[in-house]
């Protein structure tokens, strides 16, 4: 059976209710290799007390560990918040071959601070559940406030 972005990108959503829950900033991400779920993560900053324990750098730590290998050409990415920097260059290094995210981070997004930090082959697909994502971060600072 073949599942689309927005099955995927629920997944991830649901990963960052995980952080909502945990107090963490809720940013979710999942990594798909053959149509399969290979690794999960979410925010964990708060948690380990790490600044770079991001979802995506826990799930691509997780697929890496899961799959035996440090490159990821044949994955995919899929997380609610549109990667920062940091991650964005994680994405990179692991040679993630497709990121799909949800709502765009247009104070701290990779796409306004670092546009060329991924891979050149990397596909990015954007905008899935991008209302959803963007809610439970909204949600999650009006609480902070």
């Amino acid at each position: 059976m073949k599942f689309n972005d927005e099955y995927y990108m629920r997944k991830a959503l649901q990963e960052a209710e995980m952080a909502y829950e945990e107090g963490e900033i809720p940013v979710g991400a999942v990594i798909v290799s053959n149509d399969q779920i290979v690794a999960k993560g979410h925010n964990l900053t708060e948690t380990l007390h790490d600044v770079t324990a991001h979802a995506e750098i826990q799930a691509i730590t997780a697929a890496a560990n899961t799959l035996g290998a440090k490159y990821l050409p044949d994955c995919t990415l899929y997380v609610s918040m549109e990667p920062c920097v940091m991650c964005a260059g994680a994405i990179a290094w692991a040679q993630v071959g497709t990121v799909v995210f949800g709502a765009s981070d247009p104070k701290r997004g990779y796409q306004k601070l670092a546009p060329n930090a991924l891979h050149p082959k990397t596909v990015v697909r954007q905008g899935v559940f991008e209302e959803e994502a963007s809610e439970i971060v909204k949600k999650f600072f009006r609480t902070k406030r």
